[in-house]
């Protein structure tokens, strides 16, 4: 009798581990599909813009384009490098972008390290200020007013100085600082550190992933700005960037005003190809760079914002 139940037991046992086998290779079907979906969702619309870029322009206008061109071509791109200024569009942009990155991870950095130390006396204040102004703002007259009397208007330091410090910015490094052992810093001192010393060889190093998620979210912000081109030295051809060339000749694809030769032959041969065409074209000139920048801060962008995620 014994070994009936024993055996009963063994074959109930049996049976609830393949149902669970197979409940598990369902779960695990779903998870797969589920990802390879997102996967194609998230890749397919810039294969798409990519696939438009390099097809002819007139073909484009049939539409039907998907993730490979009909007709092959590098004529939307020649077209826009042929513009004058994106050559020094391309400079000023590079030089803004790494300064403009640098600059922001020292002082955002600094600023955060500040903050969180507790014998920092007006550590809230600082902090409730800076809350503030994530929520508002003076407006783009006062703003523009601010730039004008600072003597910042037709000047480089307008794309690095207004932006030095962002509120953002400095928590997220705050927060990434405030989760290392304060003790670190104490012993630190008792080996004659300073304070700029314990911030430079002590904290930076064991920030990395904070700094590298702020790094991009500067970057990337440099990178795409064009508007404060637009409105602060739209008139220094010297100073301008590649987004509003890039922006320019967007618009030169739908308008036909010209106030020069250069710009009148610009919108002629605009003209012969369609405006979609060139607007992937620019997409992908665009978004190339932070596409290379990307993968080498990847490992430390991903732990960078999962900050505060879980707490132990």
């Amino acid at each position: 009798m014994g070994v009936v139940n024993s055996n009963t037991q063994v074959g109930r046992l049996k049976q609830s581990l393949q149902a669970k086998s197979a409940h598990d290779r369902f779960l695990e079907i779903i998870v797969y599909v589920s990802m390879i979906v997102v996967t194609v969702l998230t890749i397919y619309p810039f294969l798409n813009v990519l696939a438009i870029s390099l097809n002819d322009s007139v073909d484009t206008v049939r539409g039907g384009i998907t993730v490979w061109p009909r007709q092959f071509t590098l004529e939307n791109f020649s077209l826009i490098f042929t513009y004058g200024s994106l050559i020094t569009g391309f400079k000023i942009s590079v030089l803004r972008t790494v300064i403009g990155t640098i600059a922001g991870l020292i002082s955002g950095s600094m600023l955060a390290f500040t903050l969180a130390r507790n014998d920092f006396q007006a550590r809230r204040f600082v902090s409730m200020f800076l809350a503030v102004t994530m929520y508002v703002s003076g407006g783009l007259i006062p703003g523009f007013i601010l730039m004008r009397d600072l003597h910042m208007i037709d000047t480089f330091a307008v794309y690095i100085l207004p932006g030095l410090v962002s509120a953002f910015n400095v928590f997220v490094i705050r927060s990434f600082i405030d989760g290392l052992p304060f003790a670190l810093q104490e012993s630190a001192k008792l080996d004659g550190a300073n304070d700029f010393t314990i911030y430079w060889r002590v904290i930076l190093p064991l920030c990395k992933p904070a700094l590298a998620t702020v790094a991009l979210f500067l970057a990337v912000g440099q990178w795409n700005s064009w508007f404060d081109t637009y409105l602060f030295n739209g008139s220094n051809e010297s100073l301008t960037t590649l987004q509003y060339e890039l922006m320019k000749i967007l618009q030169s694809t739908t308008t036909s005003a010209t106030n020069s030769q250069d710009t009148a032959n610009m919108a002629e041969r605009m003209s012969q190809v369609s405006p979609e065409s060139v607007k992937m074209a620019i997409t992908i000139v665009v978004t190339v760079p932070i596409l290379i920048v990307y993968p080498f801060l990847q490992k430390y962008f991903v732990k960078g914002m999962t900050l505060g995620a879980v707490k132990s």
